[in-house]
C-alpha cells in the first residue's frame, strides 16, 4: 500500500513526519516549514484511514510499517533519514525502524505501546462519534485551549477525513509492544498520560535518551512548539 505524502523541501536531508490517531500529515503544518527552511526534504505521511491515504479494514500496526516503507523506498530510495513519530506514528515508526535507513528516530509522546483485543464494531462506533465532535473547530478550541485557530481547522480537516474502521481493526488485534533502538530519542509531556515516570525510566535503561517538555499537552508541539523545538537540537538548527 503507497501512502499518500506532502512534501515540501530541497535540502540533502530527508526526514520523514508520522502523525498521531485522528490527526493528519497535515498535523505537522508548523513543524515542515520550519524543517524545510532548514535544508530537510520534508515527508509528512497520511497513515492508512488517514487524510488521503487507503483505508484498511484489516489494518494493524505491522500493516501500517509496512506501508511506510514500502512508501518511502518509492520517495527516497536508498536515503537515509530522520523520523519523528507521534503517538499512534511513534508506534508505527518503532514497527518499521528495522526496515528503514534512519539516521536517527524520534519518538514524541508515545510508548510505541497499546492493549489490543478490542471489541472491532463498539470501538469503530466510539470512533465514529469521536470524530464527529472532532469536525467542529470551535468544539476543538473549547476543548484544547492551546490550540491556535489554524491547529483547530486542520485538526478538523483531519477529522473530516479519518476512518473509524480503519483504527478500530488495529486495536481489535493483538497487543502491540515495540521498543525504540538504543540511542533514538523519546520527547515526552510532563506530566503525560501516556509516558508514565516508570516508561521513561524503563526507555533510559534500555539506552533511549528521553527528555521532558513540563506543562505539555500531548500533541506536544501545539502546545509549547518553542520547547518541542528547543529539545531536538539534533534535529532543528537551534
Amino acid at each position: 500500500m503507497l501512502l499518500n505524502a506532502l512534501e515540501s523541501g530541497y535540502g540533502d536531508r530527508t526526514i520523514v513526519l508520522l502523525h498521531g490517531l485522528m490527526g493528519s500529515a497535515e498535523s505537522w503544518w508548523r513543524i515542515a516549514p520550519l524543517l524545510a527552511g532548514q535544508d530537510y526534504r520534508v515527508i509528512a505521511l497520511d497513515l492508512p484511514g488517514h487524510g488521503h491515504s487507503p483505508r484498511d479494514a484489516e489494518g494493524t500496526v505491522e500493516s501500517a510499517a509496512a506501508a511506510v516503507v514500502e512508501t518511502l523506498q518509492q520517495l527516497s530510495p536508498g536515503q537515509h533519514i530522520t523520523a519523528i513519530g507521534h503517538s499512534y506514528g511513534g508506534t508505527v515508526l518503532a514497527a518499521a525502524a528495522d526496515r528503514l535507513p534512519l539516521e536517527r528516530a524520534v519518538y514524541a509522546d508515545t510508548t510505541c505501546a497499546f492493549t489490543g483485543g478490542a471489541d472491532r464494531q463498539a470501538l469503530a462506533a466510539q470512533y465514529a462519534e469521536g470524530r464527529e465532535r472532532r469536525r467542529d473547530p470551535a468544539w476543538l478550541m473549547a476543548s484544547r485551549p492551546y490550540y491556535s485557530a489554524r491547529d483547530a481547522a486542520v485538526e478538523a480537516h483531519a477529522a473530516d477525513r479519518f476512518d473509524p474502521v480503519t483504527a478500530a481493526s488495529i486495536s481489535s488485534g493483538d497487543d502491540v509492544a515495540y521498543l525504540p533502538a538504543p540511542g533514538s530519542i523519546l520527547v515526552r509531556a510532563v506530566p503525560s498520560s501516556y509516558v508514565t515516570d516508570d516508561d521513561a525510566r524503563r526507555f533510559a535503561a534500555q539506552g533511549v535518551d528521553v527528555r521532558s517538555v513540563a506543562g505539555a499537552a500531548h500533541t506536544i508541539w501545539y502546545s509549547h512548539f518553542d520547547e518541542f523545538v528547543a529539545s531536538l537540537p539534533e534535529v532543528f538548527q537551534v
